[in-house]
């Protein structure tokens, strides 16, 4: 698995549940857990990217026979976790096959780009069905054994679609992925009295969801999942014990941290406070 090189400690005796890893980034970080020596259920319920339709191949099962004919450990899993049952099964899954669950990578999510005055009721609950329920349900199945363990690691996937303006993602998907920013500090401060750590990765990569709009923008950077899964890796590892509640973007073998915070002095808050003339724009 050289593609996968983790060039870090090893996972083995670890077990992950990687959700939406049939392909692009879900499959990445499953090749590079397995890589490291994890045992991974790979979750996916192979369909479209706006989530309505089912594709021709179990992605599932594909994925997971990439990992075994390079000599790692995975299982197939279909559970839908857009909501909690389903999540449920799929934290199970990991338990009744590799009797244990250590890591969850979070990374099932659709996409859709409608603007607001198109947006259905039924597509912005579909979108957050699958990028936040899925995300809160998983955790909280998995939360019950970490606890009882006093030790987990669980990485969501954000996007700065919600973080910043300018990315044109659509009012439903850049709304999922910024709850995700609040979930992912929420469980951070519940989990943290039991040895589990929270954090979320924000991964510019190119996958079936971004390709479009990458070729749009004629980026020829090396946009590979992999570089994303590096940086997943660095935050499941027993050395990251002492990170939580953080966001890194990665991108093209870039990485940086996103932090929020407020601020009392800013053009903004002076303009507010009428200490400033109404051209300022910041």
């Amino acid at each position: 698995m050289a593609e996968y090189e983790t060039g870090g400690e090893s996972l083995a005796g670890r077990v992950a549940l990687v959700t939406g890893a049939g392909r692009g980034l879900g499959r990445a970080h499953a090749m590079a857990l397995a890589a490291a020596g994890a045992a991974v259920v790979v979750n996916d319920i192979s369909v479209s990217v706006d989530g309505t339709t089912a594709e021709e191949y179990d992605l599932a099962t594909r994925t997971v026979a990439e990992i075994v004919a390079a000599g790692g450990k995975a299982f197939a899993d279909r559970s839908d976790v857009s909501c909690f049952r389903g999540a449920a099964t799929a934290v199970r899954c990991a338990l009744e096959n590799f009797g244990g669950l250590d890591i969850v990578v979070n990374n099932a999510g659709i996409f859709t780009g409608t603007g607001v005055g198109e947006l259905s009721q039924e597509e912005l609950e579909r979108c957050l069905a699958v990028n936040v329920i899925g995300s809160a349900g998983t955790v909280r199945a998995a939360f019950e054994h970490m606890r009882g363990r006093r030790y987990g690691r669980v990485v969501n996937t954000i996007s700065e679609a919600g973080l910043r303006t300018g990315c044109h993602a659509g009012a439903a998907y850049a709304a999922a992925k910024a709850a995700l920013w609040g979930l992912t500090m929420a469980l951070s401060d519940e989990a943290a009295p039991y040895g589990i750590t929270v954090n979320a990765v924000s991964p510019g990569a190119r996958t079936r969801m971004s390709g479009a709009h990458l070729d749009r923008d004629g980026s020829d950077l090396d946009l590979a999942p992999e570089h994303v899964s590096r940086v997943v890796l660095a935050l499941v590892a027993e050395a990251a014990a002492d990170v939580t509640g953080r966001v890194v973007h990665a991108a093209g073998g870039e990485v940086r941290e996103y932090r929020l915070r407020r601020e009392a002095d800013s053009p903004l808050v002076r303009r507010v406070n009428g200490q400033e003339d109404h051209g300022c724009r910041s």
